[in-house]
């Protein structure tokens, strides 16, 4: 059974850092794509940046040179490194793997504040 868990999150001031850990058991994730994503209060869930098994990334609006996204395979391990961080950033995170055949498997989330 694939389990996830995610921590990390939390509250912080406008330009403060967070750092997200993804841990899944269950899998190996080597050839998988995996990334995080967000839901914001009243919008759609977004991609924030994920990583696929070459090692390219793939940045959504916004965060490119704030967020940081790095993989352990060995320990099927996802960390997020979140820095600059701004209100706009306000969201539940959450941890995705994506398979070569292309199945989705995805974690509970992590809530991440960021005042003002």
């Amino acid at each position: 059974q694939v389990q996830f868990m995610e921590s990390g999150g939390g509250s912080v001031q406008s330009g403060g850092s967070l750092r997200l850990s993804c841990s899944v058991s269950g899998i190996v994730f080597r050839f998988y794509t995996v990334g995080w994503y967000r839901q914001v209060q009243g919008k759609q869930r977004e991609l924030a940046v994920l990583v696929n098994s070459g090692g390219n990334t793939e940045y959504g609006d916004g965060v490119e040179g704030r967020f940081h996204i790095f993989r352990d395979n060995a320990k099927n391990m996802v960390y997020l490194q979140m820095t600059n961080l701004k209100p706009e950033d306000t969201a539940i995170y959450v941890c995705n793997l994506r398979s070569p055949a292309g199945k989705d498997y995805w974690g509970q989330g992590t809530q991440v504040n960021v005042s003002s």
